[in-house]
Protein backbone atom coordinates (compact mmCIF):
# COMPACT_ATOMS: atom_id res chain seq x y z
CA UNK A 1 0.00 0.00 0.00
CA UNK A 2 2.41 2.50 0.88
CA UNK A 3 4.60 1.68 -2.42
CA UNK A 4 1.88 3.56 -4.04
CA UNK A 5 1.01 6.47 -2.08
CA UNK A 6 2.83 10.02 -3.82
CA UNK A 7 5.53 11.88 -2.82
CA UNK A 8 3.61 14.56 -1.70
CA UNK A 9 1.89 12.33 1.08
CA UNK A 10 5.51 10.97 2.22
CA UNK A 11 6.83 13.82 2.47
CA UNK A 12 6.07 17.03 4.83
CA UNK A 13 6.24 20.52 2.93
CA UNK A 14 10.23 20.47 3.16
CA UNK A 15 10.87 17.36 2.05
CA UNK A 16 12.43 15.52 5.12
CA UNK A 17 10.33 13.10 5.95
CA UNK A 18 6.55 11.04 6.12
CA UNK A 19 3.66 13.51 6.26
CA UNK A 20 0.53 12.07 8.14
CA UNK A 21 -1.59 14.88 7.47
CA UNK A 22 -4.94 14.07 5.44
CA UNK A 23 -5.74 15.76 2.55
CA UNK A 24 -9.34 16.33 1.22
CA UNK A 25 -8.72 14.02 -1.78
CA UNK A 26 -8.60 10.88 1.27
CA UNK A 27 -11.78 11.45 2.68
CA UNK A 28 -14.26 9.09 1.52
CA UNK A 29 -16.64 9.69 -1.02
CA UNK A 30 -19.44 8.71 0.89
CA UNK A 31 -18.42 11.23 3.83
CA UNK A 32 -18.33 13.52 1.75
CA UNK A 33 -21.32 13.05 -0.16
CA UNK A 34 -22.86 13.17 3.58
CA UNK A 35 -21.87 16.90 4.27
CA UNK A 36 -22.66 17.75 0.95
CA UNK A 37 -26.49 17.28 1.33
CA UNK A 38 -26.62 19.79 4.14
CA UNK A 39 -25.36 22.26 1.28
CA UNK A 40 -27.62 24.15 -1.12
CA UNK A 41 -27.33 23.36 -4.76
CA UNK A 42 -25.05 25.95 -6.36
CA UNK A 43 -22.91 25.23 -3.19
CA UNK A 44 -22.77 21.59 -3.51
CA UNK A 45 -21.62 22.60 -7.03
CA UNK A 46 -18.51 24.52 -6.34
CA UNK A 47 -17.50 22.10 -4.36
CA UNK A 48 -17.68 19.34 -7.57
CA UNK A 49 -15.01 21.28 -9.05
CA UNK A 50 -12.62 20.71 -6.40
CA UNK A 51 -11.14 17.60 -6.65
CA UNK A 52 -12.29 13.85 -8.11
CA UNK A 53 -13.74 12.68 -4.49
CA UNK A 54 -15.80 16.07 -4.33
CA UNK A 55 -16.78 15.46 -7.78
CA UNK A 56 -17.74 11.88 -7.06
CA UNK A 57 -19.64 12.48 -3.95
CA UNK A 58 -21.69 15.08 -5.31
CA UNK A 59 -23.20 13.15 -7.64
CA UNK A 60 -24.74 10.82 -5.50
CA UNK A 61 -28.51 10.29 -5.93
CA UNK A 62 -29.58 11.05 -2.31
CA UNK A 63 -28.45 14.27 -2.33
CA UNK A 64 -30.25 15.41 -4.74
CA UNK A 65 -32.97 13.31 -4.31
CA UNK A 66 -33.88 15.67 -0.96
CA UNK A 67 -33.32 18.55 -2.75
CA UNK A 68 -35.98 17.55 -5.23
CA UNK A 69 -39.45 19.31 -4.25
CA UNK A 70 -42.47 16.45 -3.17
CA UNK A 71 -44.11 16.81 -6.32
CA UNK A 72 -41.09 16.17 -8.70
CA UNK A 73 -42.91 13.26 -10.20
CA UNK A 74 -46.12 14.75 -10.79
CA UNK A 75 -43.66 18.01 -12.70
CA UNK A 76 -42.44 15.49 -14.59
CA UNK A 77 -45.03 14.30 -16.30
CA UNK A 78 -46.42 17.47 -17.21
CA UNK A 79 -42.99 18.14 -18.88
CA UNK A 80 -40.87 15.27 -19.68
CA UNK A 81 -41.91 11.90 -21.17
CA UNK A 82 -41.77 9.04 -18.94
CA UNK A 83 -38.49 7.40 -20.38
CA UNK A 84 -36.82 10.74 -20.13
CA UNK A 85 -37.02 10.67 -16.52
CA UNK A 86 -36.32 7.16 -16.33
CA UNK A 87 -33.09 7.78 -17.98
CA UNK A 88 -31.56 10.67 -15.93
CA UNK A 89 -30.18 10.76 -12.41
CA UNK A 90 -31.62 12.94 -9.61
CA UNK A 91 -28.84 15.53 -10.08
CA UNK A 92 -30.03 15.97 -13.97
CA UNK A 93 -33.74 15.72 -12.99
CA UNK A 94 -32.42 18.75 -10.75
CA UNK A 95 -30.64 20.66 -13.25
CA UNK A 96 -34.09 20.19 -16.03
CA UNK A 97 -36.38 21.08 -13.99
CA UNK A 98 -34.28 24.41 -12.97
CA UNK A 99 -34.50 25.15 -16.65
CA UNK A 100 -37.86 27.00 -18.26
CA UNK A 101 -40.11 23.92 -18.46
CA UNK A 102 -43.07 24.75 -21.38
CA UNK A 103 -45.76 22.75 -21.05
CA UNK A 104 -49.59 22.96 -21.87
CA UNK A 105 -48.73 24.06 -25.90
CA UNK A 106 -46.11 26.44 -24.34
CA UNK A 107 -48.68 28.55 -22.33
CA UNK A 108 -47.02 27.88 -19.29
CA UNK A 109 -44.05 26.95 -18.01
CA UNK A 110 -42.38 25.55 -14.47
CA UNK A 111 -39.11 25.69 -12.85
CA UNK A 112 -37.46 25.05 -9.39
CA UNK A 113 -35.57 27.95 -8.04
CA UNK A 114 -31.95 27.28 -8.24
CA UNK A 115 -30.55 27.91 -4.56
CA UNK A 116 -33.75 26.12 -2.69
CA UNK A 117 -35.40 24.16 -5.23
CA UNK A 118 -38.77 25.69 -4.63
CA UNK A 119 -41.80 25.39 -7.69
CA UNK A 120 -42.49 28.46 -9.61
CA UNK A 121 -45.26 28.67 -12.34
CA UNK A 122 -46.05 30.73 -14.90
CA UNK A 123 -49.10 31.32 -17.36
CA UNK A 124 -48.12 33.40 -20.45
CA UNK A 125 -51.25 36.20 -21.83
CA UNK A 126 -52.39 33.32 -24.46
CA UNK A 127 -53.28 31.09 -21.23
CA UNK A 128 -55.49 34.05 -20.13
CA UNK A 129 -59.15 34.51 -20.86
CA UNK A 130 -58.65 37.96 -22.07
CA UNK A 131 -62.23 39.96 -22.63
CA UNK A 132 -62.45 41.18 -26.58
CA UNK A 133 -58.69 39.37 -27.20
CA UNK A 134 -59.78 38.51 -30.50
CA UNK A 135 -60.99 41.92 -31.71
CA UNK A 136 -57.56 43.89 -33.25
CA UNK A 137 -59.83 47.28 -32.39
CA UNK A 138 -58.67 46.54 -28.72
CA UNK A 139 -55.87 44.41 -28.06
CA UNK A 140 -52.80 43.00 -30.00
CA UNK A 141 -50.41 40.07 -29.20
CA UNK A 142 -46.57 41.60 -30.04
CA UNK A 143 -43.79 40.05 -29.72
CA UNK A 144 -41.07 41.24 -27.61
CA UNK A 145 -37.71 40.43 -25.87
CA UNK A 146 -38.98 41.79 -22.76
CA UNK A 147 -40.80 38.34 -21.96
CA UNK A 148 -39.81 34.99 -20.62
CA UNK A 149 -42.90 33.93 -23.32
CA UNK A 150 -41.68 36.41 -26.30
CA UNK A 151 -45.33 37.92 -26.42
CA UNK A 152 -47.48 39.99 -24.65
CA UNK A 153 -51.49 41.55 -25.03
CA UNK A 154 -51.14 44.60 -25.33
CA UNK A 155 -54.86 46.65 -25.15
CA UNK A 156 -55.52 49.77 -27.05
CA UNK A 157 -58.43 50.91 -25.40
CA UNK A 158 -61.48 49.31 -24.15
CA UNK A 159 -64.44 49.50 -21.70
CA UNK A 160 -64.97 46.53 -20.30
CA UNK A 161 -61.18 45.20 -18.96
CA UNK A 162 -61.38 41.82 -17.92
CA UNK A 163 -58.36 39.46 -17.36
CA UNK A 164 -59.04 35.72 -15.97
CA UNK A 165 -56.87 32.63 -15.65
CA UNK A 166 -57.25 29.08 -14.62
CA UNK A 167 -55.23 26.28 -13.42
CA UNK A 168 -54.85 23.18 -11.86
CA UNK A 169 -51.63 22.05 -10.20
CA UNK A 170 -50.02 19.91 -7.54
CA UNK A 171 -47.65 22.02 -5.21
CA UNK A 172 -45.76 21.18 -2.57
CA UNK A 173 -46.80 22.36 1.04
CA UNK A 174 -46.71 25.57 1.92
CA UNK A 175 -47.79 29.21 1.15
CA UNK A 176 -47.87 30.63 -1.94
CA UNK A 177 -48.24 34.42 -3.53
CA UNK A 178 -49.91 35.23 -7.28
CA UNK A 179 -49.03 38.28 -9.22
CA UNK A 180 -49.49 39.59 -12.49
CA UNK A 181 -46.50 41.15 -14.89
CA UNK A 182 -48.22 44.60 -16.10
CA UNK A 183 -47.08 47.31 -17.77
CA UNK A 184 -47.99 51.03 -18.69
CA UNK A 185 -47.20 51.61 -22.42
CA UNK A 186 -45.36 49.96 -25.48
CA UNK A 187 -42.09 49.03 -25.24
CA UNK A 188 -39.71 49.19 -28.10
CA UNK A 189 -35.73 49.48 -28.82
CA UNK A 190 -34.17 52.83 -30.21
CA UNK A 191 -30.30 53.01 -30.57
CA UNK A 192 -30.48 49.98 -28.67
CA UNK A 193 -31.99 51.38 -25.58
CA UNK A 194 -35.10 50.66 -24.33
CA UNK A 195 -37.91 53.28 -24.98
CA UNK A 196 -41.81 53.21 -23.89
CA UNK A 197 -44.79 54.75 -26.34
CA UNK A 198 -47.26 56.15 -23.98
CA UNK A 199 -49.49 57.62 -25.68
CA UNK A 200 -52.23 55.38 -25.52
CA UNK A 201 -52.28 55.01 -21.64
CA UNK A 202 -55.06 56.61 -20.19
CA UNK A 203 -57.63 55.42 -17.62
CA UNK A 204 -55.76 54.17 -15.04
CA UNK A 205 -56.00 56.55 -12.63
CA UNK A 206 -59.81 57.23 -12.51
CA UNK A 207 -60.49 53.76 -11.22
CA UNK A 208 -58.33 51.19 -9.31
CA UNK A 209 -58.50 47.63 -10.77
CA UNK A 210 -59.40 45.10 -8.58
CA UNK A 211 -58.31 41.46 -8.24
CA UNK A 212 -59.49 38.06 -7.26
CA UNK A 213 -57.84 34.88 -6.03
CA UNK A 214 -60.00 31.89 -5.24
CA UNK A 215 -59.07 28.05 -4.68
CA UNK A 216 -60.63 24.84 -5.04
CA UNK A 217 -60.41 24.39 -1.05
CA UNK A 218 -62.16 27.57 -0.30
CA UNK A 219 -59.82 30.42 0.17
CA UNK A 220 -60.16 33.25 -1.37
CA UNK A 221 -58.20 36.68 -1.48
CA UNK A 222 -58.59 40.44 -3.14
CA UNK A 223 -57.20 43.51 -3.57
CA UNK A 224 -57.31 46.98 -5.52
CA UNK A 225 -55.03 49.14 -6.89
CA UNK A 226 -54.50 51.99 -9.18
CA UNK A 227 -51.64 50.86 -11.88
CA UNK A 228 -49.20 53.42 -12.38
CA UNK A 229 -45.68 53.44 -13.28
CA UNK A 230 -45.31 53.81 -17.24
CA UNK A 231 -42.59 52.36 -18.53
CA UNK A 232 -41.99 49.86 -16.22
CA UNK A 233 -43.07 46.45 -15.78
CA UNK A 234 -44.63 45.87 -12.60
CA UNK A 235 -45.33 42.96 -10.47
CA UNK A 236 -49.37 43.16 -9.14
CA UNK A 237 -49.72 41.49 -5.93
CA UNK A 238 -53.57 39.88 -6.46
CA UNK A 239 -52.86 37.59 -3.13
CA UNK A 240 -51.53 34.47 -1.58
CA UNK A 241 -53.12 31.00 -0.92
CA UNK A 242 -52.11 28.03 1.26
CA UNK A 243 -51.25 24.39 0.19
CA UNK A 244 -51.93 21.95 3.29
CA UNK A 245 -52.28 18.94 1.18
CA UNK A 246 -49.47 18.42 -1.16
CA UNK A 247 -50.49 15.29 -3.00
CA UNK A 248 -53.60 16.53 -4.14
CA UNK A 249 -54.46 19.08 -6.95
CA UNK A 250 -55.17 22.28 -6.66
CA UNK A 251 -57.72 24.43 -8.56
CA UNK A 252 -56.96 28.48 -8.88
CA UNK A 253 -59.29 30.66 -10.18
CA UNK A 254 -57.82 34.52 -10.16
CA UNK A 255 -58.89 38.01 -12.45
CA UNK A 256 -58.12 41.40 -12.71
CA UNK A 257 -60.82 43.57 -13.56
CA UNK A 258 -62.14 47.30 -14.17
CA UNK A 259 -65.43 46.95 -15.85
CA UNK A 260 -66.92 50.66 -14.75
CA UNK A 261 -67.94 51.83 -18.37
CA UNK A 262 -68.22 55.29 -17.81
CA UNK A 263 -64.80 55.92 -19.29
CA UNK A 264 -61.78 53.95 -21.41
CA UNK A 265 -58.72 52.73 -20.76
CA UNK A 266 -55.51 51.62 -22.70
CA UNK A 267 -52.28 51.34 -23.68
CA UNK A 268 -51.30 48.10 -21.54
CA UNK A 269 -49.61 45.78 -21.73
CA UNK A 270 -50.38 41.98 -20.30
CA UNK A 271 -47.39 39.63 -20.10
CA UNK A 272 -48.29 36.91 -17.66
CA UNK A 273 -49.50 35.43 -14.21
CA UNK A 274 -46.48 34.49 -12.00
CA UNK A 275 -47.08 31.93 -9.01
CA UNK A 276 -44.04 31.83 -6.39
CA UNK A 277 -43.49 30.82 -2.87
CA UNK A 278 -43.90 33.33 -0.45
CA UNK A 279 -40.03 33.52 0.25
CA UNK A 280 -39.77 34.79 -3.26
CA UNK A 281 -42.93 36.84 -3.35
CA UNK A 282 -42.00 38.40 -0.46
CA UNK A 283 -38.42 39.88 -2.07
CA UNK A 284 -40.82 41.05 -5.01
CA UNK A 285 -43.29 43.35 -2.76
CA UNK A 286 -40.48 44.38 -1.18
CA UNK A 287 -38.41 45.56 -4.28
CA UNK A 288 -42.42 46.95 -5.31
CA UNK A 289 -42.36 48.92 -2.10
CA UNK A 290 -38.88 50.09 -2.78
CA UNK A 291 -39.13 51.11 -6.02
CA UNK A 292 -42.58 52.94 -5.13
CA UNK A 293 -44.81 50.99 -7.02
CA UNK A 294 -47.42 48.80 -6.02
Amino acid sequence: MGANLSCATLCDTNGEGPSLKPRLGDIPENCLALVLMHLDPPEICKLARLNKSFRGASSADFIWASKLPSNYKFICKEVFDEKTVVDLEKKDVYARLCRPNPFDGGTKEVWLDKRTGVVCFSISSKGLAITGIDDRRYWNHISTEESRFHTVAYLQQIWWFEVDGEFEFEFPKGTYSLFFRLQLGRSSKRMGRKVCNSELVHGWDVKPVRFQLTTSDGQHAASKCFLDNPGNWVYYHVGDFVVNRPNELMKINFSMTQIDCTHTKGGLCVDAAFVYPSSIGSEIRKKNKLAGQH
